[in-house]
């Protein structure tokens, strides 16, 4: 008997549940995702600073489903699901499962309390709004490319909103391009200033104290000024606007600064939390339903010691994988434990060939050591993409 599973999702968790999932010959697996490519959304640190090009950032999901032999992508915006009737609705479409993965993640949180700050700033988590972020930093390049005058100099000022690790990597990438653009444009590259605001009392708040201490550091070399306790009020097309102190006068702006769950969830019949991410029990499942499953970023998941889990892409995997094995543990009809997971470590790319590393609390590492630790970590998991979409790809011929 074949076993048909649902992933709703395309991103880190979805696909790595696809890959799980794909090994058991009994289980035939539907992938839904609104876009046609899966986006590796902790790039988009180089992709912005042009760093990266799109085909790094960007994966074709049809060829890469065709890389599998049991495996089919739908491109459709999934507008709810019936756990009871075990379907998935997408518009006038509908799709029955014998077991259904929750994978669709979450987009950023633009405070509503902060006045003008969904008008006038960026996001990251699609690649659509990091694209015209994209195409807003190098507009700034290249006004001082053109300003040959540096009697007209003029301070152009790039804000970053959050300090966490996608802010973070994103400040210390785009300093280190503006800090090498001074081969090309002279001095006027010191007149672009980078920004990095959070209302934290420091930044990366939740990791250790050696990622804090190296990671101030490596930003501070690089030229970025770092607000701490800065409370943003308002934002308008000129100015940003804090709590207790003077307005910031700004190019352009992108915020970072919190998620919140995607707009599916509102319509799941589940408990969710204040940012409406759904509460699942210890085997990831949908209250009363133990063939439905919800991992990453739209659910509220714990570590091993009951603390929330950082939503990173890690977080994300560790979820799918478990998800696919405990499927394949009920189809088989053998027992399994609940999720039991925590952070296996953390690098953040800090510019150009430098990064901090922390893996498994104990080892410490910094500089170019952690930069090529980070660069293979992230080729293994391009180079497994790239392998499916390559064999996908003769398939489709």
């Amino acid at each position: 008997m074949m076993n048909r599973v649902v992933v709703i999702g395309g991103g880190y968790g979805g696909l790595r549940a696809v890959e799980g999932l794909s090994t058991y010959e009994d289980i035939e697996i539907t992938l839904i995702d609104q876009n046609p490519y899966h986006y590796l959304q902790t790039q988009a640190y180089g992709y912005i600073a042009g760093e990266f090009d799109v085909n790094e950032v960007a994966v074709d999901l049809y060829n890469w489903s065709l890389g599998f032999k049991r495996v089919k992508f739908i491109q459709a915006t999934v507008s709810s699901v019936d756990f009871v009737k075990q379907e998935v609705f997408m518009g006038e479409e509908q799709l029955s499962y014998d077991y259904v993965i929750l994978a669709y993640g979450a987009k950023t949180n633009f405070f509503s309390f902060i006045e003008g700050l969904r008008e006038n700033s960026y996001g990251v988590k699609s690649l659509y709004r990091a694209f015209n972020f994209r195409k807003e930093f190098e507009n700034v390049i290249y006004k001082k490319l053109q300003n040959t005058d540096d009697s007209s100099s003029q301070e152009l000022n790039i804000v970053i909103g959050g300090a966490g690790l996608s802010g973070v990597e994103v400040a210390a990438e785009m300093a280190h391009v503006i800090k090498n653009y001074s081969k090309t444009i002279g001095s006027r590259a010191k007149e672009i200033k980078i920004y990095l605001v959070d209302a934290s009392e420091t930044i990366l708040p939740g990791t250790s104290d050696y990622i804090i201490k190296n990671t101030f550091k490596r930003l501070e070399s690089l030229g970025v000024n770092i607000l701490t306790n800065a409370f943003i009020s308002k934002v308008d097309k000129s100015f940003v606007y804090f709590k207790d102190a003077e307005p910031l006068e700004y190019s352009f702006m992108i915020f970072t600064g919190g998620i919140k769950a995607s707009p599916l969830n509102e319509v799941i019949e589940s408990e969710k939390n204040k940012m409406d991410q759904l509460l699942v029990d210890k085997n990831l499942n949908i209250s009363g339903f133990d063939n439905a499953f919800a991992i990453g970023d739209c659910i509220e998941m714990k570590g091993a010691d009951g603390n929330i889990l950082a939503p990173t892409a890690q977080s994300a995997e560790r979820s799918a994988e478990y998800a696919a094995k405990a499927i394949k543990n009920r189809i088989d009809g053998t027992q399994y434990k609940g999720f039991n997971s925590s952070t296996m470590g953390i690098f953040v790319a800090l510019g150009g060939k430098y990064a901090v590393g922390e893996v498994f609390k104990y080892i410490k590492v910094r500089g170019y050591i952690a930069y090529t630790l980070k660069t293979a970590i992230t080729y293994g998991y391009y180079i497994g993409l790239r392998l499916r979409i390559n064999t996908g790809f003769k398939n489709r011929i």
